[in-house]
């Protein structure tokens, strides 16, 4: 059994997450300050810190110190109803695993705790880390930050909305916006979850050879077919298989997935015999599917199929709040990798990430802040190691693709839960303009 440390002045607020704690099969000790938790920790085993930031005798990045003093590695996730973006970027780079603010939804908190503590076994078992499949057939770091925005808070309701079914989803988004890690969450959230992940990524791979990476091929089927290969599909079998960008898909291999999905068997090249497949498709996109449908490139009985839940991924620049969040996690990546002891950003360097509109998104937030880290050479980072354009801090229009300016309409709808003025707000225009537009796209 998991012993947790709840450590709160608000007594109700105490009783109330150690009753429903315990509940969840977790041994739970609360305290109310700084010092008993340090005497707790002192005394018995603790696998992790539930940490108000703000606390009688001190404040939640006191005892994030104190334990790095002491080298103890205990995961601690720091709660606060004071949600200043500040504390929970220190308390971060402190080493708390993550920060919620109150009042605190207690499934997310339930996620976070469970989501910290097997970080801790893995780190304490390195032999047997935990590796998610991809379709090179290498791993890649399953990291990352939600963020604590109304956007992400809507997008993240979602995923855990249509994870636990069948549904196949379609991810809608611009370019950088995290579409695949949304993918792997919702995979990892699925009943799927102990089955392969294994992502496609559609606008790589030569329409000659896309038949033979979804569906296989016998060795000595076609020049160049020097060896059997097991095909994205087959090796899905029983998990997720994650299609990116696949409005690139040629319109006769669109036919073939077609009947895959229908038939749920696939056809290795060379084979005469159906193999079985047992897999959840999600697929993502950065076009509009509805304009290639109405061109003749993209087939509409394929999108009906691969578009039972569609989630609409916002852009950084709809994140206001979770900006700066990210920003200090990529430098945290960015230490990690390059080795650097880069203390953070200077308040000039803040304030022009905060105002510039981040057009490619999250990686080109990421590549920035790394390139910006290794300029810094070990200082803070100032606005001459960003590399940012300075005419970029005009207010962020979201609407400057005509292509998709409907799905962001939509998107803002739903995440605004139909309040038009919010959506207008969101988007960057005046609510004339936006029930102008609702006519235009005839939007109920």
């Amino acid at each position: 059994m998991k012993h947790i440390l709840i450590v709160e002045d608000d007594t109700t607020f105490a009783v109330m997450l150690q009753t429903w704690l315990s509940k969840k099969g977790f041994r739970i000790t609360a305290v109310s300050g700084v010092g008993a938790a340090r005497r707790t920790l002192q005394d018995e085993p603790v696998d992790l810190t539930l940490c108000d930031l703000r606390l009688p005798d001190g404040e939640g990045i006191d005892l994030l110190e104190w334990l790095n003093a002491r080298r103890q590695a205990v995961p601690v996730i720091v709660m606060t109803s004071y949600a200043a973006i500040p504390s929970a970027v220190q308390a971060m780079k402190l080493g708390a695993k993550d920060y919620v603010a109150k009042p605190v939804n207690p499934e997310d908190l339930l996620q976070k705790i469970n989501e910290a503590l097997g970080a801790a076994a893995t780190a304490a078992n390195p032999a047997k880390p935990v590796e998610k499949q991809s379709g090179s057939g290498g791993t890649e770091e399953t990291s990352f930050l939600e963020g604590q925005s109304e956007a992400a808070r809507q997008l993240y309701s979602y995923v855990k909305l249509v994870a636990p079914t069948n549904m196949s989803v379609l991810i809608n988004g611009a370019s950088g916006t995290g579409k695949e890690y949304v993918a792997k969450r919702i995979h990892q959230l699925s009943k799927r979850a102990d089955k392969p992940f294994v992502a496609i990524d559609c606008g790589a791979i030569p329409k000659e050879l896309a038949a033979s990476e979804f569906f296989g091929h016998k060795k000595g089927s076609f020049t160049g077919a020097i060896e059997d290969k097991v095909g994205a599909f087959v090796e899905a079998d029983g998990g997720t298989i994650f299609l990116d960008e696949i409005g690139n898909l040629s319109y006769d291999v669109q036919i073939q997935l077609l009947r895959v999905l229908q038939e749920r068997r696939v056809k290795p090249i060379g084979v005469t015999a159906d193999i079985k497949v047992d897999v959840r498709l999600i697929a993502a996109t950065n076009e509009d599917l509805k304009a290639a449908i109405a061109s003749g490139s993209f087939r509409e009985d394929l999108y009906h199929r691969i578009n039972e839940f569609t989630i609409y991924m916002p852009r950084l620049c709809e994140r206001g709040e979770d900006i700066l969040l990210f920003a200090n996690f990529f430098l945290d990546q960015a230490n990690r990798e390059l080795e650097k002891p880069v203390p953070g950003f200077r308040p000039d360097a803040m304030e022009q990430i905060s105002r510039y509109p981040w057009p490619g998104n999250l990686r080109e937030m990421r590549n920035t802040v790394m390139r910006a880290a290794l300029l810094a050479q070990g200082g803070p980072i100032g606005v001459e190691h960003l590399g940012l354009d300075l005419g970029a801090d005009r207010q962020t229009r979201v609407l400057h693709d005509p292509d998709s300016e409907r799905a962001k309409i939509v998107a803002a709808l739903q995440r605004c839960s139909g309040n038009k003025s919010k959506a207008a707000e969101m988007l960057g225009i005046d609510r004339k303009t936006l029930y102008n537009k609702l006519k235009l796209y005839r939007i109920e």
